[in-house]
Order: C-alpha cells, then structure tokens, then sequence
C-alpha cells in the first residue's frame, strides 16, 4: 500500500519536473546554491558531502566548487547496485567525476573514503529528493540508498528541494529517515524529526 503510494507521487512530480523549463530550473537551482552559503552548517563544516545531479534533480555543481575554493573536503557517492549501499569520496576537482554505466558521475573508487566514525570534524549532507514532506521526509527513487547511508550519518543533514515540492506529509515505512533542514529556492525550513529519525542519535 505505501509503495503504491509512493510511486503515485513519484509519477506526478517526475512529470511536473520534466515540464519545468530549462530557464526556470537554472534560476532556482543557483537560488538554492545562494541559500545553501548563508548556512552556519555549511559555512563551518571541515567535509561537505554532495551528490552528482541526475535527470530532474537540483544541481548543485556550483556548490561543490564554492566549498573547494573554501578548502573544504568535498565529498561525492559511489553507489553499490547489489546492496543499494554507497560510499563517500572525496575528490579536489569536479573534473575526477567520471559516469558510471547507468551514466551517474561518480568518484574514482581509488579516491579517500569518508568514515563517519572515525572523523571528528563537521559534516554536512546535501540529499536530493522528489519531494520531501513538512517534517523532513523524502521520496527519492526508491531504492533506498540515503536513508541506509543517513542512519548512522551524525551530522547535518539537508534536504534539498524546491519549494513548492514540499508536501504536508508523504508516505512513510519504518527504515525511512528524516533530514534536519529543508533547502529551497526561498531559503531554509528546519524539520521537526530531524536527528529524531536517525537510530542512536
């Protein structure tokens, strides 16, 4: 029943977005890059994890080289299809990203893995999504990387989002996982679960 759920909703946005003209997501993806850099979690977090924007999804490019010239460590997933699992590499250039066969660019394997664990500096998460819900829940594409990756991600985690794409509530299962803040066009919406969501933390 929730997955019928979910993929109704997946339809309607994914077919909202595929109608938005190239103009317009241009202007309210650097809108959302704009409002990403006023972020106290940005501005001081040592590792900013990111994501290589598919079809559809906010781009975030220009973020990534903001945090490079800062000298943050910028971080990119590589994704495991078999487990649905993935990982975080750093790279120093956006030109290290290299398309995987299903065309995501992706990090060398070779490159520096982030261990939650054992680092001790700030980090920060950008999670794209279809849509996320007032309390910070997400429809992705449904095969649960993020909320695998974000339960036992301890620091900020922000969802990325336009603003009329955020519903008062969207279907939910028992593995799903809340992010901290909304990132919009319009700014920024702190969620009520949050870290709540996230087991031990």
């Amino acid at each position: 029943m929730i997955k019928k759920q979910k993929d109704d909703i997946r339809e309607v946005y994914k077919q909202r977005r595929l109608e938005m003209s190239v103009e317009e997501r241009q202007r309210r993806d650097e809108a959302v890059c704009r409002a990403a850099e006023s972020l106290v979690s940005f501005r001081y977090a040592e590792f900013v994890l990111l994501y290589a924007a598919t079809q559809g999804e906010i781009d975030v490019y220009s973020l990534a080289q903001i945090a490079l010239d800062k000298g943050k460590t910028v971080l990119f997933p590589r994704c495991d299809k078999k487990t649905h699992t993935m990982k975080y590499h750093a790279v120093k250039s956006l030109d290290e990203l290299v398309e995987d066969s299903y065309g995501i660019p992706e990090p060398p394997e070779s490159n520096p893995v982030y261990d939650a664990e054992k680092e001790v500096g700030s980090a920060v998460c950008f999670v794209p999504g279809l849509v996320y819900d007032k309390a910070g829940y997400r429809l992705g594409y449904g095969k649960g990387f993020y909320d695998r990756y974000l339960s036992s991600f301890s620091g900020c985690t922000i969802g990325v989002v336009y603003s009329d794409y955020i519903l008062n509530e969207v279907p939910r299962g028992r593995f799903d996982v809340s992010v901290d803040i909304l990132l919009t066009e319009k700014g920024v919406k702190v969620t009520k679960d949050g870290k709540k969501s996230r087991s031990g933390k």
